[in-house]
């Protein structure tokens, strides 16, 4: 046994994690909104400075305050790594627990610091969110979770719309220019030493180009499945018979044809909606969801209204189209039998 007497170690959960990424599932997990306005290093240093100047100049009580702001600046704004090496091999040491149980303890712990003390509120920091669930893969993204690749997406996703749309140019030239631009890139990285000025040049997996089987059988099964649903759609319109696929067929195509005719502007708001809508919908979600169900109720309140007001003919005949399906109302349903 090698004497450990007097050395020191450093102990941590061999997890590494970066400072803001931790404090972000801690506010999380007690239920505040986790960080999202980012402000320079420098800035704020310089902001801490010139109130330390006052302070010092006015001679002002609330100089330790300061101080402590300057301490705390120097720690959240740099990264530190520890090794645990030295401990792992003099005292065979291993975490207890992992980080996420770590943490989740943690919070359980100070439940009573939670934004809502009285429901105790606290959750695992791995607890998926409505909007994280259903993006799947691409939460990180859309969720301004990884900023870096949010915005090279964003950034990318922007270039191609004005290479296509605001270019000038018609959409097949510039889908051509686009394949041209893009073999001649593909052809010089291809070609590009191993190691340039000391720095290595990875090679693409040709794993890259290539579509599993499940994928071309799924994406053959899904086009034939709207196949299908489209030519029974036919169907039924060409029966007239029933109303309601009439009514949602003439509306999609109408909806369709306004988008088209501001085809451009439609695809730079999808564009802007796509990187807004899910980030603003997780900062909100009790708030949006509550408005969503009140008007839900609202629509649903007035709907019951308005076919109580209805003439009795009016109605027998909505229903005979299966255009409404419920909220009959009693006096309804006796003229209706009275009709008939």
């Amino acid at each position: 046994m090698v004497s450990v007497a007097g050395m020191a170690f450093f102990i941590t959960n061999l997890e590494p994690i970066k400072f803001w990424d931790f404090l972000s599932i801690i506010l999380e997990g007690l239920g505040y909104q986790r960080p999202f306005i980012k402000l320079p290093t420098g800035v704020v240093w310089y902001i801490i400075l010139l109130v330390k100047w006052i302070h010092e100049k006015f001679g002002l009580r609330t100089y330790n305050h300061s101080l402590s702001a300057c301490y705390i600046v120097q720690l959240a704004s740099r990264t530190r790594t520890f090794d645990c090496i030295a401990a792992q091999k003099h005292t065979g040491y291993s975490p207890v627990v992992s980080l996420e149980e770590g943490v989740s303890s943690t919070i359980q712990s100070f439940s009573h610091l939670a934004r809502d003390s009285s429901l105790a509120y606290s959750r695992d920091f791995n607890e998926q969110s409505k909007v994280e669930k259903l993006l799947g893969g691409g939460k990180d993204i859309l969720l301004w979770k990884d900023e870096k690749k949010t915005f090279t997406y964003f950034l990318v996703l922007v270039l191609l719309f004005y290479w296509f749309f605001l270019g000038g140019s018609t959409l097949t030239s510039s889908a051509a220019k686009f394949l041209l631009l893009l073999s001649a890139v593909l052809f010089g990285y291809g070609i590009l030493p191993s190691n340039i000025f000391g720095f290595n040049v990875k090679r693409i997996s040709p794993s890259c180009f290539e579509l599993s089987e499940t994928v071309i059988k799924d994406s053959i099964a899904r086009i034939a499945f709207l196949w299908n649903m489209g030519f029974r759609n036919i169907r039924l319109l060409a029966k007239g018979d029933d109303w309601n696929t009439f009514f949602k067929v003439a509306g999609s195509l109408y909806l369709s044809k306004l988008m088209l005719q501001s085809f451009t502007w439609s695809i730079g708001l999808a564009l802007v909606f796509a990187f807004t809508a899910f980030f603003v919908y997780e900062q909100y979600e009790p708030e949006i969801d509550g408005l969503a169900k009140f008007l839900f109720n609202y629509l649903k309140k007035s709907k019951v209204s308005l076919i109580r007001n209805v003439p009795a003919p009016v109605v027998s005949f909505l229903y005979d189209c299966k255009i409404l399906h419920e909220h009959k109302a009693p006096a309804e349903g006796n003229d209706r039998k009275r009709l008939q």
